[in-house]
């Protein structure tokens, strides 16, 4: 049985929670038997080695594991009290709530304008559609940049613009959870520099699970890590005690760069 830690909640139901999961690709158990509890209006890493499991437990908690072919999942993954992974919850719903942000920017071949607005859209939204794009890009750090030039492509765009865009068009559903999966690594140092500033204000008023191979972007930007190892959870906790007061000696030598 995995250990299940202990996480100061705030007296708050926690926005996620994760229980027995694991993930299989065919023969492949990429992640074992992992509990958490994910707080809400906090930010969450998850680091570890390349093939440890952070990108694949990422992905559970929002079911993209569903698009890929031979992936099964067992175990819960509760969100405001019920089972993700039960019968008769529809994953898009479950994706609208629960909005994902991958590693390279992916705008779409539209203009900045139609990027932000084509969720809302899709999703039936008959408010007003300008002042929606104009909140979602402020959200996302972009609109004193790029507000007169909403309808440039959005491949005008830098790279780093580009991500805090994927950012808006992930903000304009409202979700309530936004996934990252390594955001910044494909940014320069500026750039990587603004995401990190603009995840740190959004934890206001969302809750953010953030995939990193960074150790140094953890420390800065996130509340609570959790370190994976071998598809396990080896160590979970506020962010300060992992880096500075490891429990498990795997994790001390992780952090401290002696493997990894």
């Amino acid at each position: 049985m995995a250990t299940i830690y202990d996480i100061d909640t705030g007296g708050r139901p926690p926005a996620l929670e994760a229980v027995g999961l694991s993930v299989h690709y065919g023969e492949t158990h990429a992640v074992r038997d992992v509990s958490l509890q994910v707080p809400a209006n906090r930010v969450v890493a998850l680091i570890g080695p390349s093939g440890c499991g952070k990108s694949s437990l990422l992905r559970c908690f929002n079911r993209m594991n569903d698009l890929v072919r031979g992936a099964r999942v067992t175990g819960e993954v509760r969100y405001r009290g019920k089972n993700l992974y039960d019968e008769g919850v529809d994953p898009v719903e479950v994706r609208r709530r629960i909005g994902m942000v991958f590693q390279k920017p992916n705008p779409f071949p539209k203009s900045i304008y139609e990027n932000v607005a084509f969720g809302p859209r899709v999703n039936g939204f008959d408010g007003d559609l300008d002042a929606l794009v104009e909140e979602s890009l402020r959200q996302a750090a972009l609109w004193e940049e790029i507000h007169d030039r909403l309808h440039d492509s959005a491949y005008a765009l830098s790279g780093g613009q580009q991500q805090r865009l994927c950012i808006a068009r992930t903000l304009a559903v409202k979700p309530e959870i936004v996934l990252m999966d390594e955001p910044a690594s494909a940014l320069d140092p500026i750039a990587t520099q603004r995401i990190e500033e603009l995840i740190y204000r959004l934890k206001e008023h969302y809750t953010i699970v953030i995939v990193t191979h960074n150790m140094q972007q953890a420390a800065r930007i996130s509340d609570y890590t959790a370190f994976l190892y071998m598809g396990e959870l080896i160590e979970y906790g506020p962010t300060e005690e992992i880096f500075t007061m490891p429990r498990e000696a795997r994790t001390e030598a992780y952090v401290t760069g002696r493997f990894g």
